[in-house]
């Protein structure tokens, strides 16, 4: 496929721009480019089919399964993309005097009431714009806490090994020395571990319930309570709320500030399909470390201070409100339990198929296999099997994650999926398994019908090609 700088030839254009409706207003001469932008030239039909060509190489979850662990990539509802498309939303500038705005801040006002709801806590800030940038404002919430109250020196994190990477990295970023907690043999926190750890230097613990095994962390109540004995906080990585929303709330559960995404457990788009939103719940006594909010531009004097402009992501508001307004009370927990359920059903199956889970019994809404046995006996890998899904029309699950489990593979179907889909599914599996045992050199060439085949990750790694070489001259 040719680059748009490959399809561009000087002098074509098209005029996609409307005509200007209001005055000119030429940039001032020292505000103006000394050469024209190398952009491309293209017509109209060049530039559709393009754009046309791009979009039939993506996968999203309009296109097929997308059981991507740790993601939630649930279907996204067009109720939501009608909502935000309103012209009372779209017309809207983040300048407006705040009582020409009104409905506006009506929404996020709801939205912070229900996300409080859903997660036990006290107050809420939708500032944040991702799940990390979530994450980085919990944790300087925590640390302003301990300086607030003169406790300079809880300068550690403790992180379960199990953890997705963006917390260990957020706990770095925010100046906190990161201190890994094991596993036990069955997948979850192990309690003498943490109680080995936590000492005068405990700012506070990071952890997702369900954790990232897809287990429920039974002993959750005592893990938090050893850090609150200690003098820390607990953090709660809202990553693998779909689970438990509506059902079981992380403020009952004794944490004390957590991140949501909303481009997870609540529908709306991920990455290219949108921008995300991590908003951050806490309990009452950090409320005066957060942000000013959009419906009070300025934080108290303990505030740390924006950490996004204006008012967020408003529309990615609207499409999570739209959702949790439709689902109501009882559909956001119908929404869990059949998230849970669609995880263990498609984990029996592959079980029966032959696949070894990682952790045996019941998951949560995600549950990993190892491969490990599997490339031991025939040479696949868990990267083989998922190149090979690619074939069959399944974007592949999670690879290689958590590290804890060696040739992982994590699948999260999630509560959007059906019956037939999974057993579509599970069928594609066992194939491939069969493949795997009889012909196992074919699933090293894996995929075989896709525009890429397997790219060397190694080069792309280090030596990556991120921008385009014009021809000299």
């Amino acid at each position: 496929m040719k680059l748009i700088f490959e399809r561009s030839r000087p002098g074509r254009g098209n005029d996609l721009l409307p005509s200007l409706d209001v005055p000119a207003a030429p940039l001032p001469e020292k505000y103006r480019r000394k050469t024209a932008p190398r952009l491309p030239d293209l017509g109209e039909s060049d530039l559709s089919r393009h754009y046309q060509a791009l979009a039939r190489r993506a996968f999203g979850v309009c296109d097929g399964f997308y059981p991507l662990g740790s993601c939630t990539m649930k279907y996204n509802p067009k109720l939501g993309e009608e909502a935000a498309a309103l012209p009372g939303f779209t017309g809207l500038h983040p300048l407006q005097p705040a009582h020409t705005v009104q409905g506006a801040q009506a929404v996020l006002a709801r939205a912070e009431h229900l996300l409080c709801e859903i997660t036990g806590m006290d107050a809420v800030t939708l500032q944040p714009a991702a799940g990390a940038h979530g994450e980085f404002l919990g944790l300087l919430l925590i640390k302003a806490y301990h300086h607030s109250r003169g406790d300079t020196g809880r300068t550690v994190i403790l992180v379960p090994d199990s953890a997705h990477g963006t917390n260990p990295a957020s706990a770095a970023m925010a100046g906190f020395t990161v201190k890994n907690i094991p596993s036990t043999p069955e997948g979850l926190v192990d309690l003498e571990a943490l109680r080995a750890a936590c000492g005068p230097d405990t700012a506070g613990l990071m952890l997702t319930n369900p954790n990232t095994v897809g287990l429920f962390e039974k002993d959750i109540l005592a893990l938090t309570a050893l850090v609150h004995a200690a003098g820390g906080l607990v953090y709660y990585d809202g990553a693998n709320l779909n689970a438990i929303m509506g059902v079981a709330r992380p403020g009952d559960m004794g944490f004390d500030v957590c991140h949501l995404n909303l481009h997870k457990t609540f529908a709306t788009p991920h990455g290219g399909g949108g921008p995300g939103s991590g908003p951050v719940g806490c309990k009452a006594f950090l409320a005066p470390f957060l942000p000013g909010s959009a419906l009070c531009r300025n934080g108290g004097e303990h505030s740390i201070g924006q950490v996004r402009a204006f008012h967020a992501n408003f529309l990615v508001v609207v499409k999570a409100l739209a959702y949790l307004l439709r689902l109501g009370n009882t559909g956001v927990a119908e929404a869990a339990h059949t998230a849970v359920l669609n995880a263990n059903y498609l984990k029996r199956r592959l079980e029966k198929a032959g696949y070894t889970a990682a952790f045996p019994g019941l998951c949560m809404h995600e549950f990993v296999l190892t491969l490990e046995e599997l490339k031991k006996e025939t040479g696949v890998s868990a990267l083989d099997v998922a190149k090979s899904m690619l074939d069959a029309g399944i974007h592949p699950p999670t690879m290689y994650f958590p590290l804890i489990v060696h040739e992982a593979l994590m699948f999260e179907p999630t509560e959007t999926e059906s019956p037939e889909t999974l057993d579509e599914a599970a069928a594609v599996l066992a194939e491939i398994l069969r493949r795997a045992k009889e012909e196992p050199e074919a699933l090293h060439a894996a995929p075989a019908s896709t525009p890429v085949g397997r790219p060397d990750e190694t080069a792309a790694a280090r030596r990556p090609v991120v921008r385009y070489a014009f021809p000299e001259g």
